[in-house]
């Protein structure tokens, strides 16, 4: 399965007036990388965002976000969200920004 097209569409509108962004295709999906350090990302239909391991803890309390675990070992810090979890717009947006929040705190790349 081919990532969603439609999601991309949808994230490139939130991040379309920066610049310190880019894409790169990357395992099965697409990486949206913000100053070199991944920060969200699309794996099929799922939403994976880059949170660091507090915000991360918090957001899997929501029956819509599992670990980001594609090869039998979860990343730490990381969240994948279900399409359920991204239907509306502010919904994504709060996610979007909290990934850019964690990944603005890193060291450029």
């Amino acid at each position: 399965m081919a990532y969603d097209v439609l999601l991309e569409k949808r994230l490139d509108e939130l991040i379309a007036d920066r610049s310190d962004f880019h894409k790169q295709k990357m395992f099965g999906g697409l990486g949206y990388l913000l100053r070199g350090n991944m920060c969200f990302a699309i794996w099929k239909d799922s939403l994976i965002l880059r949170l660091g391991q507090e915000q991360a803890n918090k957001s899997l309390t929501s029956k819509n976000a599992q670990p980001f675990d594609i090869t039998g070992r979860a990343m730490k810090g990381w969240v994948m969200v279900l399409p359920a979890g991204i239907k509306t717009g502010n919904i994504l947006k709060e996610q979007i920004r909290l990934a850019i929040q964690y990944v603005s705190t890193l060291p450029r790349k």
